[in-house]
């Protein structure tokens, strides 16, 4: 099955993302001298402003932080979606990203909801980190 919804368009500070994320590793920068992470990529650390910055595995867990509901058709790959969440997830190592909730209703998603990254092949290229409830949590 092709897949329709929109893939992104890697450029030199976020290719190293989608390649760990392929290899089923969910991984945000990390500044060398302060050890500040961040997300997302970029060519400076946001904290100290050092170029000295490497790619290192998160946890995968975090809390939801923010969330919203699409219930307009934006984009035809999310048809069969509607409606669909989008949600803004702050990493336990710190960084914060835009994601969906996936693997319950969309009415049960809560504020700081323990969640966890699963990861969704959408093409041979592109594995798509979204997250799940943690279990227990």
């Amino acid at each position: 099955m092709e897949y329709t919804k929109p893939l992104p368009k890697p450029d030199v500070w976020s290719r190293p993302f989608w390649e760990h994320a392929k290899n089923g590793v969910l991984a945000t920068q990390a500044c060398v001298k302060c050890g500040h992470r961040f997300f997302p990529p970029g060519p400076v650390c946001p904290s100290c402003y050092s170029f000295e910055l490497e790619w290192k595995p998160v946890s995968g867990k975090g809390k939801v932080v923010s969330w919203v509901v699409f219930h307009q058709l934006y984009y035809k790959g999310f048809a069969d979606e509607i409606p669909y969440n989008v949600a803004l997830v702050q990493l336990d190592e710190g960084p914060m990203m835009y994601t969906n909730i996936v693997g319950i209703p969309n009415e049960q998603i809560s504020m700081n909801m323990p969640v966890e990254v699963v990861f969704e092949k959408a093409t041979d290229e592109f594995t798509i980190p979204k997250f799940k409830p943690q279990a227990g949590g």
